[in-house]
């Protein structure tokens, strides 16, 4: 019981990260197909100013992904990434030097330098969430087993590319939606209008792909097709598809409040769907929730330091968005400083 209980936390960890760290990757990638360094100055501007005050917060849902998998499935982590250690160790550097190229290529004055950290924070934000997907998509067709030894087809197959490309088209969406919606907030509607068409584009890509793998999965991972065309699997299916219809509708009108909401939920339901999929295994279908589990006190412990944890972050969490949300979080320009320091002189 408690097993399953800490399998869903994953699960549902896994949907944060997704949704979360799936949106600053977005961003990367809208970056990476801005342009030139005029034509894609505006856009990038905006990306600068709306991943600034959260962007590395969300490596929170990582940290928390990791911990509850080590901890909780022992068995599930050392398959993992014994078999999958190429993907993740490039997914790794991906990570840390998408973090170093954003924070090193604003303070950079050089021209050739801000392209340099530019060319860096964009094409790794592309390639991570690419492998991150491809391990996943070689989990979900059940490539990951005890005997298997770290190979090219483990995650070089066609469930696993077609997961990569899924997580960039999804990256992709969240980007540009919450880009259009912080381009309404810094007033610049040719910006608002400029996003929304890529998210558009973006939804038919995630639309189109869905489809595709569902396809696919049916011969190269038939547990989780299975999953997804019945039971608990399938309702988070169709509410994706109806989160997809709405996403589309609202992003086709001038206020589109609500499309962050809608293509979260579309992000979180497809993450959902392929978790319930896979029940009872943690990977099909060699190794349940059961046999993956840590010792039962383990877990019990992992469950109470989680609940802590939850408590802990998630209203911070929550106040640090809806701060970000409200323009509280905007550094001082040089203005602001003059303007400061003339208050406190009078």
């Amino acid at each position: 019981m408690i097993a399953g209980v800490i399998a869903v936390v994953l699960l549902l960890a896994i949907a944060a990260y997704a949704c979360a760290g799936g949106t600053d990757y977005g961003a990367g990638f809208w970056d990476l197909t801005a342009g030139g360094a005029e034509r894609g100055k505006r856009p990038r501007w905006l990306i600068d100013h709306a991943m600034a005050p959260v962007w590395e917060v969300n490596n929170v849902w990582l940290i928390f992904v990791l911990v509850i998998m080590w901890t909780g499935f022992p068995v599930l982590f050392q398959q993992v990434f014994t078999t999958m250690w190429l993907p993740l160790a490039l997914a790794a550097v991906g990570i840390v030097l998408r973090g170093a190229g954003f924070a090193l290529r604003k303070p950079t004055r050089r021209l050739a330098g801000r392209r340099l950290y530019g060319a860096v924070f964009a094409v790794s934000s592309l390639l991570t969430p690419f492998f991150l997907g491809a391990a996943a998509g070689g989990v979900a067709s059940g490539r990951v087993t005890s005997t298997t030894k770290a190979s090219t087809d483990a995650w070089a197959n066609p469930t696993s590319l077609l997961f990569g490309l899924l997580a960039i088209a999804t990256t992709a969406l969240l980007g540009a939606v919450f880009l259009a919606a912080d381009a309404r907030r810094f007033d610049a509607p040719e910006l608002d209008r400029y996003f929304r068409r890529r998210a558009l584009g973006a939804l038919a890509a995630v639309a189109v792909l869905a489809v595709i793998t569902l396809v696919v999965t049916h011969g190269d991972a038939p547990h989780v097709w299975h999953g997804l065309t019945h039971g608990v699997g399938l309702v988070f299916v169709i509410v994706a598809a109806l989160g997809t219809l709405a996403t589309a509708g609202l992003l086709t009108r001038s206020s589109a409040a609500w499309s962050r909401v809608t293509a979260v939920g579309v992000v979180a339901s497809a993450v959902l769907a392929w978790g319930m999929a896979q029940r009872p295994y943690l990977i099909p279908t060699s190794l349940t929730v059961a046999e993956g589990a840590g010792a039962h006190t383990t877990l019990r412990w992992l469950g109470l330091v989680t609940l802590v944890a939850v408590v802990l972050i998630i209203p911070a969490v929550a106040l640090l968005y809806w701060l970000d949300t409200q323009g509280e979080l905007e550094s001082l320009t040089d203005a602001d400083l003059r303007r400061r320091g003339a208050g406190d002189e009078g």
